[in-house]
């Protein structure tokens, strides 16, 4: 189980070595959160008669070894295991959709404005900030589902050529401290890397959220010089994809 969002682990073992080796029975095993991308490396000792399935098995040997040996291994399995249901389904389901779908947005708007004041905001005021930030023009937004429910949000600009803002970024407080933020984080990376070709991701962040700025830390974003201007902007982080 996963210690960041409580979610099931999964696995890829394999044999390192040709059968026959007196290391046969030494492989290599990884260990990781799928939604979380958290993952763990060791060796472990295989008994040389025990089968082990391998997700890569349709594939050319030296594509196979290729993949093995680089850092493509554990999001190329992770992919098959979903693709296949050979592996339990995450607590936290992220995909696009789109940003009038939810109510999330709003919920979003609400809990950003009553912390700024605070104290709950009204409705007035939730429906000023919506007007005064509008999320027309952003090129992706996905949703994360938690044990089914959607529990969370995050959304991407594009900046420039190669550069995405991360914005949006929210977790519901009936699935908070379940690993949420840092799902959705690394799910908007992917998004801006493998989808829109970017290179760098940016935010603006305010002061007064704490929370934010650490995961933003935890995940490799560096403090930069301010890159836009805004009346909630305080802060502003930046960091290389890939």
């Amino acid at each position: 189980m996963c210690g960041r969002c409580r979610g099931p682990l999964r696995s890829y073992t394999y044999r390192s070595h040709p059968h026959g080796s007196r290391l046969y029975e030494r492989c290599v095993s990884y260990s990781w959160c799928s939604p979380c991308r958290r993952y763990a490396g060791q060796m472990v000792h295989v008994p040389k008669d025990e089968l082990l399935p391998d997700p890569l098995g349709d594939l050319p040997a030296d594509e196979r070894d290729a993949i093995r040996r680089s850092s493509r291994l554990v999001p190329y399995v992770d992919r098959v295991l979903t693709r296949t249901g050979a592996a339990p389904r995450p607590r936290w389901v992220i995909a696009r959709e789109p940003v009038e779908a939810t109510s999330l947005l709003r919920d979003y708007f609400t809990d950003v404005a009553s912390r700024y004041y605070g104290r709950p905001a009204t409705e007035a005021e939730v429906d000023a900030a919506l007007a005064e930030d509008p999320s027309d023009d952003l090129v992706c937004f996905l949703v994360g589902r938690y044990d089914g429910a959607p529990s969370g949000c995050v959304g991407l600009r594009l900046l420039g050529p190669g550069v995405t803002e991360l914005t949006r970024l929210f977790v519901h407080p009936r699935a908070r401290r379940a690993g949420g933020g840092h799902a959705l984080l690394a799910a908007a990376e992917d998004a801006a890397l493998d989808d829109l070709r970017a290179h760098t991701m940016r935010l603006d962040t305010r002061h007064d959220l704490v929370e934010a700025r650490a995961l933003y830390a935890a995940h490799g974003y560096v403090e930069i010089p301010a890159y836009s201007h805004g009346p909630y902007a305080e802060h502003w982080f930046e960091k290389r994809l890939g």
